[in-house]
């Protein structure tokens, strides 16, 4: 019994020992919990000043070169090909034949139909004469025109089949990629693509701007281009597009048309800048840095610093000049404003500048 109730003492110091040392633990941890917290209260952040300067209000767009035509030739008719009379790469013109089909079954029935409509005609001018004299009725001469009118229809038909055996180009430009051979089978129903035409004579540098920057463009306006590949030529466009609708990102599309050297330097796809030169080439205007606007420039939303404190500020941005932001409303000069850090803020947060 003795033994006994020496154990429980012993297993009782052990679990209240045990509850000391963890309470210890526990509150030194926390000690150098809130330690640390106070040692990282502060945000760093970097900093810059709000300031109206003399701004040039030219600005680039950027965006890819498209040509002014492209078309996936497809068979319109059935037929097995005989010869392919291009290959990718060549240049070919409106009209000009790409390939010949099988024609000696269409060729029989050019023929047949040729050798009815000259037989509907010779019935119909027996007939006419002999109408004349009263040896056939009205009635038996218009059958007989109805007969050649349809003859004639017949022979038309074949003409334009026998023609179609030779596929002739819709549009010019290069042919870009050819799906067909010699003995393919073209089918007209789904239609068999045979091939790819690319006209780039002319090109559509296609690029966005803002809302902003769209009100001072026109269609019809000269816009110098420049292509990333050729960085010391320079080429002259005109502005033939301007979206009437903002896309999803509230950007207008703009199309540029420029007329390729006689070389084709340009090519559909490659990236291209357009430079937009304003009328009013410079002006003073109260500035930020774009990166300055938590998320997007549409937000509006600018962190100003107040006494080491981050302050959110609704602000009214206006135009984007590159790598700067107007500012309308909400800001005076000489503010600062926290370009760096901001994912990490909330409104009311300490701030540490770094320098």
């Amino acid at each position: 019994m003795k033994k006994i109730i020496i154990t429980i003492v012993v297993i009782i110091g052990s679990l209240a020992l045990i509850g000391f040392v963890l309470t210890k633990n526990k509150a030194e941890n926390k000690a150098k919990t809130d330690i640390v917290a106070q040692k990282n209260a502060a945000v760093s952040v970097k900093v810059a000043q709000v300031k109206t300067q003399e701004v040039s209000l030219d600005f680039v767009a950027n965006g890819s070169f498209q040509p002014i035509q492209e078309l996936t030739f497809s068979a319109e008719k059935s037929g097995k090909v005989i010869s392919v009379l291009v290959k990718e790469g060549d240049y070919v013109r409106v009209g000009q034949p790409l390939l010949t089909m099988r024609g000696d079954v269409i060729n029989v029935s050019a023929q047949q139909a040729d050798a009815a409509y000259q037989n509907a005609k010779s019935d119909y001018n027996r007939y006419e004469n002999a109408f004349k004299t009263g040896g056939v009725t009205k009635q038996q001469l218009d059958q007989a025109k109805l007969a050649l009118t349809n003859a004639e229809s017949n022979l038309k038909q074949a003409r334009i089949n026998v023609g179609d055996t030779k596929v002739k180009a819709p549009i010019s430009g290069f042919i870009n990629k050819k799906y067909i051979e010699p003995g393919s089978i073209l089918a007209g129903m789904p239609a068999t693509a045979m091939f790819d035409i690319v006209n780039v004579s002319r090109l559509k540098l296609v690029v966005t701007v803002n809302e902003n920057q769209v009100a001072g463009l026109k269609v019809g306006n000269k816009i110098n281009v420049a292509a990333s590949v050729y960085p010391d030529k320079t080429f002259t466009g005109k502005i033939t597009f301007i979206a009437a609708k903002a896309d999803e990102s509230l950007s207008f599309p703009v199309e540029i048309e420029i007329a390729n050297n006689s070389n084709n330097d340009l090519k559909a796809g490659m990236y291209g800048t357009a430079n937009f030169a304003s009328n009013q080439q410079k002006q003073n205007l109260m500035v930020v840095p774009r990166n300055a606007f938590v998320g997007s420039v549409s937000s509006n939303q600018i962190f100003v610093v107040e006494n080491g404190i981050a302050k959110l500020r609704k602000v009214t941005a206006g135009r984007i000049l590159g790598d700067t932001v107007e500012i309308i409303n909400g800001l005076s000069d000489g503010e600062t404003v926290i370009i760096t850090g901001q994912i990490n803020l909330q409104d009311g947060n300490t701030v540490e500048i770094i320098k």
